[in-house]
């Protein structure tokens, strides 16, 4: 039995924070680029050119010798993880970037969720009461009644649904198949589950659009590599509450480069379900299991 890694948790902070920054380099690129191009469309040639980093991973698919099981949970979960990226291009382009970020963190809520649902998992109270906070802390950022929710808002709901969704598939994989695997034929499946939806809308992408989508695809897969960085050296424990200086620097980025106001109540909305999902991770973490994801763990 090999002997685990020593723990490093600064190390684990820092890469967690270039996590947080290269992802908020994502949203900002995507909020620049603008409406014009469908999401589907967007999202379609972003994974597009997201397969350039599957070239490593040949190997280990060629060797993998999958059930017709699996792969039906491939597609399926290609399929979910498809719809919620679509979702997300939608709502980044029609509403704030901080209201983005904050409901993204629902991801993890509806993990836990489903896992009491399908996987069999058992939910004490204060999982329980951790879930419900959750839950209001999306209230407190939609406050239904008191103003008009736009359709991004609703989008970006079905997402944090869908990507739950794929998570849990994708935990059902990680269990039967190598991670490289899982990460191969979820770019390759989502990219396949795209086009359908891309084509029928397709519209000549000009050479900025295009640049600025390649660039979405690195930054966002080096976003995925060092997040495994920091998972590998420090626990979700440690990791998971660095994820909040995502919300602070999406606000100041809407605010200061997009000109978009600072809403109290979404930032309080955020911090509700982020305390939330900590919870959560460090129960796991004390009964020796993870199920609940981190939260950049369901972003593009």
């Amino acid at each position: 039995m090999e002997p685990k890694s020593p723990q490093r948790p600064v190390v684990g902070i820092f890469w967690m924070v270039i996590t947080g920054l290269l992802f908020i380099c994502v949203t900002a690129l995507v909020k620049y680029m603008g409406p014009r191009l469908p999401a589907a469309e967007a999202a379609f040639i972003r994974y597009g050119f997201g397969l350039v980093f599957l070239l490593p991973a040949i190997g280990a698919l060629r060797a993998a010798h999958l059930t017709p099981r699996q792969w039906a949970l491939f597609s399926v979960r290609g399929g979910l993880h498809g719809i919620g990226v679509i979702l997300w291009f939608f709502a980044m382009t029609r509403i704030s970037i901080a209201e983005v970020t904050a409901m993204n963190y629902l991801a993890p809520i509806y993990v836990t969720i489903g896992a009491a649902l399908f996987l069999g998992e058992k939910l004490a109270l204060r999982r329980m009461i951790a879930v419900v906070l959750g839950l209001v802390g999306a209230v407190i950022i939609l406050r239904p009644g008191f103003r008009e929710l736009a359709m991004g808002h609703y989008a970006m709901l079905i997402a944090a649904v869908v990507f739950g969704g794929a998570y849990l598939l994708a935990k059902v994989l990680a269990d039967e198949v190598k991670p490289s695997v899982v990460v191969a034929m979820m770019s390759l499946f989502v990219t396949l589950m795209l086009a359908p939806f891309a084509l029928p809308v397709w519209i000549m992408p000009t050479w900025q659009e295009l640049g600025i989508l390649a660039a979405v695809a690195c930054f966002a897969t080096g976003g995925h590599y060092t997040m495994t960085l920091a998972f590998a050296a420090a626990p979700l424990t440690v990791t998971q509450p660095v994820t909040f200086l995502q919300l602070v620097w999406a606000t100041a980025l809407g605010a200061l480069v997009f000109a978009e106001p600072i809403d109290i109540w979404v930032i309080i909305g955020g911090l509700v379900i982020l305390g939330s999902v900590t919870f959560i991770t460090w129960r796991e973490a004390m009964l020796n299991r993870q199920i609940t994801p981190a939260s950049p763990a369901t972003k593009l």
